[in-house]
């Protein structure tokens, strides 16, 4: 099949799953519940998306399997065709914006791409590993003390649920950063090296983070992934838990870093959005989002997220 060998792909299925949508991958290949559907983790599944995140939608080849997901090509689809997809799928949430494609684009697909040896509407998408090793913090000792112009202040702590209003209100009450809810924030930490390499300590809110994270993974894989964490003593502490909406906020930053996220570069940039220990209500769940600089909400049907931690130091 042309598409594949024009992707070097030869080694792995050849079928394009064409029931495969975004919306139910987590459920396919991060809850243990869709592991039924998948022989093995070695297992790769193929199937089409629209990325609409930029200004014109592009169609997409996903590569997936347990715990791993890379795009693999890049499909020169006819742009008026895409806008018609997107415009098909109707209001969806700000923060969903990877599509399935519909019966036109498949279509279209057979034809062009998946029964023909011309290979000149795939481009091949490079994946190099791009995981962010850790280097030094450049941050101030533990030992530093706090600025004259920061003051402590204890933040919202405990798991709750909040509906848009809510958190609009919370976001402004503490002058957190949110890039769309609030960007004339004036939120300012001070943040400390905590002496191990992987954490740094917060002197104004009184937190200690870690600088890496967990991979993504469903809400409930996510709770046992901590249970995990905590059992093993991170850093010799076993009271790791997930933030809560205010407190991931108060890593947020006004400008972005050269790791193209709104934090502090002495965090890793392999946790994007991240789980906050905060339920939307009437239904949903809560994100902090670091690459758009905002917080947002996402349905229970695409439960994913990555995690970074936090204790009270």
């Amino acid at each position: 099949m042309g598409l594949f060998d024009a992707l070097h792909l030869t080694g792995n299925p050849t079928a394009v799953d064409w029931e495969m949508t975004p919306e139910y991958t987590f459920g396919t290949f991060e809850s243990w519940g869709g592991r039924e559907r998948v022989r093995s983790n070695k297992e790769r599944i193929y199937y089409f998306f629209i990325d609409a995140w930029g200004e014109e939608p592009k169609l997409c080849l996903m590569e997936r399997g347990i715990k791993y997901a890379r795009v693999a090509a890049e499909i020169l689809a006819p742009p008026e065709m895409l806008r018609r997809a997107v415009v098909k799928q109707g209001k969806v949430a700000r923060f969903e914006r990877t599509l399935a494609i519909d019966e036109e684009l498949k279509q279209w697909l057979l034809v062009n791409v998946m029964e023909t040896e011309d290979n000149s509407k795939v481009v091949p998408v490079e994946n190099a590993d791009r995981s962010d090793s850790l280097g030094p913090a450049g941050l101030p000792g533990l030992d530093a003390p706090l600025p004259a112009d920061c003051q402590p202040l204890q933040l919202p702590n405990t798991p709750t649920e909040l509906i848009e209003e809510e958190a609009d209100s919370l976001i402004k009450e503490y002058s957190l950063i949110d890039h769309e809810r609030n960007p004339e924030g004036q939120f300012k930490g001070y943040l400390v090296d905590s002496g191990d390499g992987l954490t740094v300590t917060d002197k104004v809110t009184g937190l200690m983070w870690q600088r890496g994270g967990l991979d993504i993974m469903s809400g409930r894989m996510m709770r046992k992934a901590i249970e995990e964490l905590n059992r093993e003593g991170f850093v010799g502490y076993s009271d790791w838990r997930l933030p809560t909406l205010a407190e991931a906020l108060s890593l947020m930053e006004k400008e972005m870093n050269a790791k193209g996220q709104h934090l502090h570069p002495a965090f890793s940039s392999d946790q994007p959005f991240i789980f906050v220990d905060t339920v939307r209500r009437p239904g949903g769940q809560w994100f902090v989002d670091f690459k758009h600089g905002r917080a947002y909400w996402a349905s229970g049907t695409i439960p994913g997220g990555f995690g970074r931690l936090c204790r009270n130091a």
